[in-house]
């Protein structure tokens, strides 16, 4: 796979939850550049196609086969002049000019991807993934699939995959299509283990990346003291994560690291991983996660959350 062990995920890019400004954008691709970072991750979805042109201009100072773009179908955009006065109303703080519609057909597919290297200024993609098919396995698993295969054997398309918040259905796309990676977020986590039961053993065994997404679950692993109001899967954290993610970070300073640190690291540990995407706004953000994904983290700290159970 062409990714390098840390990506850098694009959704912030496209306004989510509040304004990014370019040069924010800009500036976070150049301290990705700067820090070795070469895999960038983006969809139509994220901000209704501000996060890949954003990300396009960015990515137009490098050199085309130095570094990896993916980016995904399912939600096609479509022109939407009568509600261009409003607000995207599905977290993106961007005008609604152009709507989503869910579309795995192969129409749609082909007309989404010549969307997306159109507003990245590309001639290829080096991953595509299936964005979020979980309503939607019929015809993703088929028409959806056999679409994406095409275009990796028209040379589109480095590899093809899917993407999700589950494992359950993702460990079906190993077994039953094609696919050479598929990125799963939230579910292998030092807070969420599922993807440990049936994804990553059966991508081990089929030579299929496993690329981990949402390593924070949503924040509640995002800072060395977790607060009272953290966020677990976008929603306010449970009680009892909330106090799991306290033992964990409590361990860790104990063996002087962060429990950012484990957090970053924690999937890469796994044989199946090739890499970790996290969620970037600024040059700030960028080297923050370089510095997680470089820390020193004493095999003692794994050893011992293993022994302890709360992970």
């Amino acid at each position: 796979m062409p990714v390098t062990r840390i990506g850098l995920g694009a959704a912030q890019f496209g306004n989510m939850h509040r304004v990014t400004t370019d040069e924010e954008s800009e500036g976070a691709v150049i301290a990705a550049w700067n820090a070795g970072i070469r895999y960038f991750d983006t969809a139509p979805h994220y901000g209704l196609g501000l996060s890949e042109r954003r990300l396009g201009r960015a990515l137009q100072a490098y050199g085309r086969g130095d570094f990896a773009v993916s980016t995904k179908v399912g939600r096609l955009l479509e022109p939407s002049p009568e509600t261009a006065d409003q607000l995207d109303p599905e977290g993106f703080v961007v005008h609604a000019d152009v709507r989503r519609r869910w579309d795995f057909s192969r129409d749609g597919i082909l007309r989404s991807v010549e969307g997306s290297l159109d507003r990245l200024g590309l001639d290829r993609l080096d991953i595509l993934y299936l964005h979020d098919p979980d309503a939607h396995w019929e015809e993703a698993s088929t028409t959806g699939m056999d679409t994406l295969v095409e275009l990796r054997e028209q040379g589109v398309v480095g590899a093809i995959g899917a993407g999700m918040n589950q494992s359950a259905m993702l460990t079906e796309f190993i077994r039953r299509t094609d696919v050479d990676v598929v990125m799963v977020a939230g579910r292998y986590t030092l807070l969420d283990l599922s993807a440990q039961e049936d994804l990553l053993p059966l991508a081990e065994e089929r030579g299929v990346d496993v690329v981990a997404a949402g390593v924070y679950n949503s924040g509640l692993l995002s800072a060395a003291v977790v607060a009272d109001d953290a966020h677990f899967d976008y929603a306010p954290a449970p009680r009892p994560l909330i106090e799991r993610a306290r033992a964990i970070a409590a361990l860790a300073e104990a063996h002087g690291i962060r429990l950012p640190d484990a957090a970053v690291q924690f999937p890469l540990r796994h044989p199946a991983v090739a890499s970790v995407v996290v969620g970037t706004r600024t040059a700030a953000h960028v080297q923050s996660s370089a510095a997680r994904a470089s820390a020193d983290i004493p095999d003692a700290f794994w050893s011992e959350l293993a022994e302890s159970g709360v992970a």
